[in-house]
């Protein structure tokens, strides 16, 4: 077995990394602009309106309106960054993200903040845990999540050269990391994060931090895990995905529902390709609820201790 990537001692949000980058690429662009629906002091946005206040347009708590106004504003050539919780850029904004966005393919960059199950105590109505199923469903969307904040600067470098619209899935709190600075980041490109034969963990977004720690547990009790990062849920990266079957049996997790996310684009992926045992892991058909992340997932089963678990399951009815 073979660590590619160890987990680092550094924590970094997710959000404060979308700041950050967002002043970085608006210094390279000049085509860049910033549109925030009100929560910019949530998603980080914020330092854009402090530092670079001529690329920063605050739109109010008008979701559907910024979208029209990021399409027409993108028609003129520009490359917008809009920022906002994901449950309302995806859900509230979808007919307005179907035509006016995907449809003309225009350059719209759609950054969904405060995804998944672990979204500060927001309670239900602000979860969003069936984003990734939306927006992969959507024709002509680049869906992204991050496993940490490094490669969301990362990823979000290479959006922004990207020609087209783009949805990136991001996390609320700081995180381990688990890429370096020098690492490169590419749309499309799974990475295997540790080598293994006996099992394959096929993970995206910080889902893919606990995986890794899932399999060194797994490495003391002698069982040899593969751990397959996909930041690019749409387009997949079906070679590395049909690789990671070697093992002959997948175990996916994501912090997302089961339905239509990235279990299901691996399953769909192997039996056209590679008929395999998959196990999806992931927030079965139920709405988010308001709790302490741990115990979120702990009820989800989506901890290292969780994987670990149905790995052993899976190993044992081999």
């Amino acid at each position: 077995m073979s660590a590619l990537y160890e987990i680092r001692d550094e924590l970094i949000a997710q959000r404060d990394a979308y700041g950050e980058t967002l002043v970085e690429l608006i210094d390279a662009d000049p085509r860049v602009v910033v549109l925030d629906a009100d929560l910019a002091n949530s998603t980080k946005a914020d330092l854009v309106a402090r530092q670079r206040p001529d690329r920063f347009l605050q739109m109010g708590i008008a979701e559907q309106n910024m979208m029209g106004v990021a399409a027409g504003m993108a028609s003129c050539g520009l490359v917008l960054w809009l920022s906002s919780f994901a449950v309302f850029l995806v859900n509230r904004d979808l007919d307005q993200v179907r035509v006016v966005v995907a449809q003309p393919g225009l350059n719209v960059k759609i950054a969904g903040s405060y995804t998944g199950l672990l979204t500060g105590k927001t309670g239900k109505t602000h979860q969003d845990v069936s984003d990734i199923s939306v927006m992969r469903a959507m024709p002509g969307m680049t869906v992204l999540a991050p496993a940490d904040g490094v490669e969301t600067r990362g990823l979000m470098i290479a959006a922004n050269q990207l020609d087209g619209p783009v949805y990136l899935r991001l996390t609320r709190d700081p995180m381990p990391v688990i890429f370096g600075d020098d690492d490169q980041f590419e749309i499309g490109q799974a990475r295997v994060l540790r080598k293994g034969q006996d099992i394959s963990f096929i993970t995206t977004g910080e889902q893919s931090v606990r995986a890794l720690q899932a399999a060194s547990l797994l490495a003391a009790e002698n069982v040899s895990a593969h751990v397959l990062h996909v930041p690019t849920i749409k387009p997949l990266d079906t070679e590395a995905v049909i690789s990671a079957a070697a093992t002959g049996t997948v175990i996916t997790g994501e912090d997302h529902t089961v339905i239509g996310g990235l279990g299901s684009a691996v399953a769909e992926t192997l039996s056209e390709h590679r008929p395999t045992r998959v196990i999806r892991m992931g927030i079965n058909d139920v709405f988010g609820e308001s709790a302490a992340n741990e115990d979120l997932l702990e009820k989800h089963c989506l901890t290292p201790q969780h994987m670990v678990l149905a790995a052993r399951r899976a190993l044992a009815t081999t």
